[in-house]
């Protein structure tokens, strides 16, 4: 098979394999077509306050200062004596989007939005605000549009300050909030001249909504513990007792108002959110007016072990915690609204203050609106699986449903509220599950269709290199092959009957991609069996013990990789084991120098994954370091090579600009840091030299010697500038060490040849990339060749994972780009942090280019070994990653000592008793360390 068709259809298997996962794990949870349901009972409000704090912590409002006041008095008041309140606990990622999405909408984001834009809808949902008959909003622009494009009709109204306002870099990013309150304050003042307005005012159904940002920023700019944050969060405090004495002024205090103030997420200490740590996932919740139950005295111990009532002085008041979607049906039964129709929430029923029948009537709507869920979950499904294989959810077939139903409707009747209670919340239990249950009903069926092909491709890569790059002896009388013809028969026929099979299932067209595809390659596999017969006669020739000793060690080393997606610790163990190779191989002997650098340099790489991930301990003086330990190893080599490899003419001056350009950039980052602590903002200069230096370090190496060492010291030179740029900390000392331990691997792949007895090796510092390749020197795979593979893949791996975990959304720290730009543009910001995680991966990946020419071996044979490792450890992964929690929960949690109840996406059971709503974690929670 030609190389290019080769890669293309390898290709598209691991597209097909990729775009799997998100079939798999990542498919839409959300269903339509259910009509929206409301209590029949006249609502305790007549319009609702929602105030979300962008990016609040629950400790941050809850705690009390050293001298025992409130940072937050007006909050603290209402806690103490007219509301109820507790912790709202969200779900993975903790990004405000999905948090909002879950307050207003009662779902958990649909992660299809992965893909789409920040500022659309990527599918249409149902929302509190949509089932309003007036929704008024101030607030962001980031967040505001959404609510207002996916609502039906023209009745959400949102008021947005310019995007430009919400700059990292800002004097005072508190005036975000102080924005919104003066519009709050403007607007009520004008409806007092504006009869049309104020008669929409005076409306039932009404929503307003008041999103805050200002914390959020002030905590990425500044830190949750700088003082920017806590003053914040007093001004928010503040801002809402005037806002609620100006609506109560404006409605004459008659009692029909209902507020509520939350958080969409939280933050962590570095001032970042985006995973599961408790700081991010726990957030406060106050809810007080009309409908809401009262703050409540409690004298025996809370069912909360967390240790955060007394912390907070505030074990004498009962606490109600929710999980985040609940917020949603606690909005709608207090304003009277239909529950929206999507929710996944279910009622708070403590939060409440009103008769037994309202909070009945209320927890059985919520049951028949999650129920709706559940039957067009399950009508979807029996109408795309055949009768004979469709397996209901046997805990709530339709019969039992009717029955759920009807015992509720006559308990109410009969007016035994509680047990009607307790009723609804086991058969909202048992509908939630099954939502899951027929979510998840094709992803056996589509996991074994997707690993069938991914494993006939790899064993058929195995068998091309065996055939291709392997020295195997040859037996034409034993290559006899299945026939052509009766193999394509059969697979044809095969291939008719799966397609036979999902077109009477109406089933998508990705299952006939997934379910067809591993006939062609296992076809292909079947027709190379002939490679297979020839690799067993030159078995007895091969050194068995060897070969089986290099494949243990193989398996041992993916094994270690995949560990190491969930553990960053595991790569210094792998680095340590690595350190040992020449000792062990028996090139200590020839190359003591090479090796003890080796050593050292494996060691000095192998301290990164126990270092905090990316932001956790900024120290901009470290990037100065970096950038001097860049030049100062810059300046070692060309002093040492200028007698082997001297210098172009040409090459010198564009060697002195990049090295000058490494220095500036190594003083930028301070600069700017600076500048920005003084609330001077971003200088236009540093600006300008970031984006100059991203932009010329994509091609200036280009214009240098295509010597081996030059052009690689050019690469490492102009991608350092730029990683300086991008650095906070520790983690700028990462380029330098892992080029030095690459600087010392490609020499030390020359001893490891000498050792072998290689003939006609070329020295590397004659090697020039622009020559042309000789190909009689090419030679044939041998096992040292798999060490080299696993080298790389392993290299590449602790590029990705050595200063952070690019799984988790908050390893990074937007303090990163401050060079470039503070204006909050997720794409951009995205793009950048990208790049860095990349520039380790193109150091690596240079690196083994290198080492395909010095060790004369074709670049497709390595390629192919390199794929094989690859795809091996992929599905290893695919099978230790079971559920779509898992794939978010990767480096999500970090090994710190923790009293919190943890809440992530990997799943939770909902455990319901009487009038009491409790979350009880039943996940796998990986730790990183």
């Amino acid at each position: 098979m030609r190389m290019i068709t080769f890669f293309v259809i390898g290709l598209t298997v691991h597209v097909v394999f990729f775009i799997s996962i998100f079939d798999i794990y990542f498919t839409s949870p959300l269903v339509h077509g259910m009509t929206p349901h409301s209590t029949p009972l006249e609502p305790p409000a007549s319009r609702l306050v929602l105030v979300v704090a962008d990016g609040l912590r629950a400790d941050s409002l809850f705690t009390l200062l050293p001298n025992g006041s409130s940072r937050t008095p007006y909050l603290r008041s209402i806690i103490e004596d007219k509301g109820t309140w507790g912790v709202s606990h969200t779900r993975v990622p903790t990004e405000s989007r999905p948090g909002h999405v879950a307050l207003i909408a009662g779902f958990y984001e649909d992660v299809s939005a992965v893909a789409k834009g920040w500022k659309e809808n990527p599918v249409e949902f149902d929302s509190v605000f949509n089932e309003s008959r007036h929704t008024w909003c101030w607030g962001s622009p980031d967040i505001l549009p959404m609510f207002a494009k996916g609502a039906s009709g023209d009745h959400v109204y949102t008021h947005t300050y310019p995007a430009v306002e919400e700059d990292f870099a800002s004097t005072d990013a508190s005036k975000l909030d102080s924005w919104v309150f003066t519009q709050v304050k403007s607007f009520f003042k004008s409806a007092q001249s504006n009869s049309t307005l104020k008669a929409s005012l005076w409306e039932d159904k009404n929503v307003f909504f008041l999103h805050l940002l200002g914390i959020d920023t002030n905590g990425h700019a500044h830190r949750p513990m700088s003082q920017e944050y806590l003053d914040n969060i007093g001004l928010v405090d503040a801002g809402v007792a005037e806002v609620v004495s100006i609506i109560e002024d404006f409605f004459d205090n008659d009692g029909r108002t209902a507020y509520v103030f939350t958080s969409d997420h939280g933050m962590t200490n570095w001032g970042s959110h985006g995973a599961g740590h408790p700081s991010e996932t726990l957030t406060p919740l106050v809810a007080w007016g009309a409908g809401v139950q009262k703050a409540k005295g409690v004298t025996e111990p809370q069912p909360y072990n967390d240790g955060f009532l007394q912390d907070w002085k505030l074990e004498h008041l009962r606490r109600v915690d929710v999980s985040q979607a609940d917020i949603a049906p606690l909005m709608a039964s207090l304003v009277g609204v239909p529950i929206p129709v999507n929710s996944v929430g279910v009622l708070p029923l403590l939060y409440l203050n009103n008769s037994e029948r309202f909070m009945a009537e209320s927890m059985y709507t919520n049951a028949i609106q999650v129920l709706e869920q559940f039957k067009m979950k399950m009508m979807q499904k029996k109408e795309t699986t055949l009768s004979f294989l469709f397996t209901p959810y046997q805990l709530l077939t339709e019969s039992k449903q009717a029955e759920f139903t009807q015992k509720a409707r006559i308990l109410i009747q009969l007016e035994k509220y509680e047990d009607a209670i307790s009723l609804c919340q086991s058969l909202i239990s048992r509908s939630l599950e099954g939502l899951v249950y027929y979510h998840t009903y094709d992803r056996f069926f589509l996991g074994c269709s997707v690993v069938l092909g991914f494993v006939g491709w790899t064993s058929y890569v195995v068998l091309v290199i065996l055939k291709t790059h392997a020295s195997l002896n040859r037996h034409p009388n034993l290559t006899k092959q299945i026939p052509g013809r009766n193999l394509a028969r059969l697979c044809t026929c095969v291939a008719v009957v799966i397609t036979l099979f999902l077109l009477i299932q109406r089933s998508p067209i990705t299952y006939y991609i997934y379910c067809l595809l591993p006939i062609p390659v296992w076809y292909s596999v079947l027709k190379e069996s002939g490679t297979l017969r020839d690799l067993i006669q030159t078995a007895p020739s091969l050194p068995l013990w060897k070969c089986l000793g290099y494949f243990v060690l193989v398996a041992f080393g993916i094994e270690l990789l995949v560990v190491s997606f969930f553990h960053r610790a595991m790569l210094t163990v792998g680095l340590a084991a690595l350190s040992l190779w020449p000792f062990l191989s028996g090139l200590f002997g020839k190359a003591k120098s090479r090796s003890l650098s080796w050593l050292v340099g494996c060691l000095c790489l192998a301290a990164f994954p126990l270092m905090p991930v990316v932001g956790r301990e900024p120290n901009i003086h470290l990037v100065t370091c970096a950038g001097l330990l860049a030049l100062f190893t810059s300046a070692c080599y060309l002093w040492s090579s200028r007698r082997r490899t001297p210098l172009h003419l040409g090459d010198r001056p564009q060697f002195v600009i990049q090295m000058l350009l490494v220095a500036v950039c190594a003083y930028v980052p301070s600069f700017t840091h600076s500048s920005l602590q003084q609330k001077q903002g971003l200088p236009l200069l540093n600006q300008i030299i970031s984006w100059s230096t991203l932009a010329s370090s994509i091609f200036v190496p280009l214009l240098s010697s295509t010597r081996l060492f030059h052009r690689l010291l050019s690469i490492f030179l102009s991608l350092t500038s730029t990683y300086l740029l991008l650095s906070t900390g520790s983690e700028a000392l990462f380029p330098p060490v892992l080029s030095w331990l690459m600087f010392v691997w490609i020499n030390i792949e020359q001893e490891a040849l000498l050792a072998q007895g290689m003939s006609g090796r070329q020295e590397l510092s004659t090697i020039d990339f622009s020559a042309n390749i000789d190909i009689t020197k090419i030679r044939q795979l041998k096992l040292d060749d798999i060490r080299r593979s696993y080298f790389f893949v392993f290299f590449i791996i602790t590029a990705f994972f050595g200063t952070g975990n690019i799984a988790s959304i908050n390893s990074f720290d937007p303090a990163s780009v401050y060079c470039f730009l503070t204006v909050f543009n997720p794409f951009i910001m995205g793009g950048l942090m990208m790049w860095k995680v990349i520039i380790p991966f193109i150091i690596v990946m240079c690196t083994f280019e290198t080492i395909q020419v010095a060790t004369q071996l074709s670049s497709r044979s390595l390629f192919l070994i390199v794929l094989v490792i690859s795809d091996l450890m992929a599905l290893h992964f695919f099978f230790m990653v079971q559920d779509y929690g898992s794939w978010l929960d990767i480096g999500t949690s970090f090994s710190l000592p923790l009293r919190h109840c943890e809440h992530t996406a990997a799943g939770y059971n909902v455990i319901y008793s009487r009038g009491h709503t409790h979350t009880q974690k039943s996940t796998r929670h990986t730790v990183l360390h």
